[in-house]
């Protein structure tokens, strides 16, 4: 497999059908796509086009049904569920709509728990949680619970939670989708933030304004790449 070291993900021909007793939907066909170390990339296009199932499978929550998928060089298709289970959460940081925070957890125990899978100590947990939290000013919250935080603050949690195990790479699903326009700022300049710290990020939205934070965007639709573009807001 012919890639250069700064290759984290590469997508060749990778097709999704999902099949009824009725009907066969072919949700993405032909992708092609790399995501270099250090890139901030979107994926963009309307409700339908195939952002999310291909989110899905960068992120080992799916897979495709044909066409090779290459993490760090190394293909995931022979992979099992144990395997998978633990690439994703050393290696990806996911950042959901829905900010997928538990309820009856506060909010440091929230952004500890995937870190408690590691078999990692209480002292190197505590010092990522509060390092994470201090990144998106979130310090002085760490005794609530998400019930008692704005939506903004629930998606900063949401982002310090991704960030806890330092992975490869976060991929965001449209994070700014149930947020207000103040809030959706401050979220996105948080992301760009850390995208200037170094951190690798691949974005779903269907914002052509917040596709421009990326530094390039590819554009789906039908559950093809129809367009890619450089952005004009890099840096």
């Amino acid at each position: 497999m012919a890639t250069n070291d700064n290759t984290l993900i590469r997508m060749e021909n990778i097709a999704k059908v999902f099949e009824t007793d009725e009907v066969e939907t072919h949700a993405l066909s032909g992708v092609q796509m790399d995501i270099q170390r250090g890139e901030y990339v979107a994926i963009a296009g309307p409700s339908g086009s195939g952002k999310s199932t291909l989110l899905a499978i960068i992120g080992l929550l799916d897979s495709p049904t044909s066409g090779e998928y290459y993490l760090k060089g190394e293909p995931v298709a022979s992979l099992d569920v144990s395997q998978r289970a633990t690439i994703r959460n050393r290696e990806i940081g996911f950042i959901f709509q829905s900010f997928n925070l538990i309820g009856d957890l506060t909010v440091y125990e929230n952004v500890e728990l995937p870190l408690t899978y590691r078999g990692m100590s209480s002292s190197e947990r505590k010092q990522r949680v509060m390092q994470s939290l201090e990144r998106v000013g979130m310090t002085h919250r760490v005794k609530h619970y998400p019930s008692q935080l704005s939506g903004g603050q629930q998606q900063r949690v949401a982002v310090a939670r991704a960030l806890g195990g330092s992975p490869s790479i976060l991929l965001a699903d449209e994070p700014t989708g149930n947020l207000d326009s103040r809030n959706a700022e401050a979220v996105m300049e948080l992301l760009r933030e850390l995208h200037r710290e170094g951190a690798t990020i691949c974005m779903v939205t269907h914002d052509p304004r917040f596709a421009r934070h990326a530094d390039r965007a590819i554009h789906l639709f039908d559950g093809r790449v129809v367009e890619e573009t450089e952005t004009a807001e890099v840096g």
